[in-house]
């Protein structure tokens, strides 16, 4: 490969080349050098960059798209929501009086059992915000402790609080309420207010 070299160097010189044996050392190294499998050329920024791969774009794509296939399935809510009420309560199950209760109050209310969804404490545990709102209720009824971000409202006990399209009642314990007469008095009052019941229903 060294002797092609010199060859080719031969014939672009009209004048006849002598190399003394250090100067041809050189040469042969330089040659040797340049054939070396070790040196890489250096990339530049822009050609180690992904954001000009067509193909990195497309594994974005792909990822994006991966996690719009593995959502979480919805909130489970009992009943046919159709008024956009929701009640959410500590107990995992209702007794047969605190049910009775809450469809006596539900019924004061002008509403049935049958417009209302319910979820239980332990049905929203380890849920996001966002999945409770995509819910969309417009009036949420909250008793007892429930494990959900939904605690950090600024709401205050029996009293109505608004943000954006979304009224909220935050009571005790359901199961507390129905053996505590006082307190099922305060409730009704809030429902009044939340309700208008006294110029109609809502």
């Amino acid at each position: 490969m060294e002797h092609d070299s010199l060859e080719n160097l031969k014939a672009f010189l009209e004048e006849e080349l002598y190399l003394i044996p250090e100067d041809l050392r050189k040469l042969e190294e330089e040659l040797q050098g340049a054939e070396s499998p070790n040196q890489i050329p250096m990339l530049s920024p822009e050609n180690t960059s992904l954001s000009g791969d067509p193909e990195a774009k497309e594994d974005t794509v792909d990822l994006e798209e991966l996690k719009e296939e593995i959502k979480p399935d919805p909130i489970p809510v009992s009943g046919n929501f159709s008024k956009g009420i929701l009640i959410l309560h500590e107990e995992s199950e209702l007794g047969p009086e605190v049910l009775d209760m809450l469809v006596k109050m539900i019924n004061a209310c002008g509403h049935s059992m049958n417009e209302v969804g319910m979820i239980s404490s332990e049905n929203l545990e380890n849920r996001s915000l966002e999945e409770f709102q995509a819910l969309n209720a417009h009036v949420v009824l909250k008793f007892g402790r429930i494990k959900h971000p939904i605690n950090a409202i600024p709401a205050n006990p029996y009293e109505i609080y608004s943000e954006e399209e979304t009224e909220y009642l935050f009571a005790d314990a359901l199961s507390v309420i129905a053996e505590d007469k006082p307190l099922k008095i305060k409730l009704w009052k809030s429902l009044q207010i939340l309700f208008n019941l006294s110029s109609g229903t809502k």
